[in-house]
């Protein structure tokens, strides 16, 4: 019987995983700079850019028809605000939290200090991003032309735009049934579809983990070792302790339980570095494994993706207090205080795509008079601490959505409880 057994796509992933990290390893150390160039640009990022794209290619029309439904089948308007409340407090609080959590383990860690490097071996220069007027992220929020949202990929644009046609035809009640029947049909068609791209997921894991490794080795990792290893202290303590904690008393919720089902929809958002591209995982695993119903997944997954950075916050602390120390600068409590805020505010305009989160770090240097030149310093390391952030950043959707789930009292408890054995078999149906 278990010669028989296939192997499951999540150990697949895996080992994708490790075999491209081991393969990464293996070209830089031993090839020649010209074989390396070849593969990237024959091999490795034809197979990655191309596992990204047919992900990608699903998540507007997937956010778009899931969060219609998903408000449609609310049914009720009160309802949907009050979760649609509660979902914007939670992603606020714990974005606000996981930069605290970052400034307190880097003043501990010091990872700016005795790394012997200076900000002259910074060798880009990085322009300023401007922080947003509050009032112009909700005029934004609005599009003006619905399908040049879609067009252009403006998350926050989709999901409004979603959110009032799902209100209306929930308004409008039966004599629009039939179009709302048409577009849980193409969310089902959709959903398929990431099934079918997924069986390819293994490949496309192993380009683009391998690639990173190839082109950037452990050479350097060394000198950034001391950053590296903040950032990635202060993830799992937001990733695991946090969120296992807000699992326990918020969620009254198993938090291993969690784990034990989540972690293939973490290898996904690992090697793609992208929120938005692991939402179409994200839903299925939340809705599928773990008993969220539809109604609140497709709300709190796609508006997580998009204003919900909690892995990115705590980026934002740990490069402010590293760059700080570099300069020599103590941070005052109100410049601390000023971070909080404004990375707060940065996470809700940052993409959910690979290296956003770097660019709106430049916002929170500038706020509190740190020099840019200390981005360009980061982002040497930062296509690996993308990596891991993204990880944080899509686990803390779906714990939000396990929580909301279980307040309303919609959580499917047997689905969530039940034996992940056979679950652990597939990462998607």
């Amino acid at each position: 019987m278990n010669k028989n057994k296939k192997m499951s796509l999540a150990t697949k992933i895996l080992l994708a995983l490790a075999i491209g990290i081991a393969f990464g390893l293996i070209a830089n150390g031993f090839f020649s700079a010209t074989i390396n160039e070849g593969l990237n640009k024959w091999v490795l990022s034809p197979l990655g850019d191309i596992f990204l794209r047919a992900i990608k290619m699903l998540v507007v029309p997937l956010v778009l028809c899931s969060l219609i439904t998903g408000v449609a089948s609310i049914g009720d308007i009160k309802k949907l605000g009050r979760v649609g409340i509660r979902t914007i407090i939670y992603y606020t609080l714990t974005t606000a939290f996981a930069i605290t959590l970052a400034l307190g383990v880097a003043n501990i860690i010091k990872p700016g200090m005795g790394t012997g490097l200076t900000l002259s071996q910074a060798k880009n220069t990085v322009e300023a991003a401007k922080a947003p007027f509050i009032m112009d992220v909700f005029v934004n929020m609005v599009p003006t032309n619905p399908i040049e949202a879609m067009v252009k990929g403006d998350m926050l644009q989709i999901i409004v735009f979603a959110l009032i046609f799902g209100i209306c035809i929930t308004l409008i009640g039966e004599k629009v049934k039939p179009l709302l029947d048409i577009i849980i049909q193409v969310n089902e068609v959709l959903l398929k579809m990431i099934g079918v791209i997924m069986l390819v997921a293994p490949i496309g894991v192993f380009a683009l983990i391998s690639k990173v490794i190839m082109l950037q080795g452990t050479a350097v990792l060394l000198p950034l070792l001391n950053y590296l290893l903040t950032v990635a202290l202060g993830l799992v303590l937001q990733g695991v302790v946090v969120y296992g904690l807000a699992l326990r008393f918020l969620g009254r919720l198993n938090p291993i339980k969690f784990y034990k089902k989540f972690w293939p929809v973490m290898l996904v958002a690992f090697s793609t570095s992208s929120s938005n591209a692991t939402i179409p995982v994200n839903l299925e695993t939340c809705e599928e494994k773990l008993g969220a119903p539809k109604s609140i997944s497709s709300f709190t997954i796609p508006l997580g993706a998009t204003i919900n950075m909690d892995g990115t916050a705590v980026m934002q602390g740990v490069a402010a207090i590293f760059i700080a120390q570099l300069v020599g600068v103590d941070l005052t409590m109100n410049q601390m205080l000023m971070v909080i805020l404004t990375a707060t505010l940065a996470s809700i305009g940052t993409a959910g795509v690979p290296g956003a989160g770097v660019v709106m770090l430049s916002m929170v240097l500038q706020q509190v008079g740190l020099p840019l030149e200390g981005v360009a310093l980061v982002l040497s390391v930062d296509r690996i601490v993308d990596m891991l952030r993204t990880t944080v950043n899509i686990t803390g959707d779906a714990v939000a959505t396990m929580i909301m789930s279980n307040l309303e009292k919609e959580l499917n408890l047997s689905v969530y409880n039940g034996n992940s054995k056979e679950l652990n078999n597939e990462v998607v149906a």
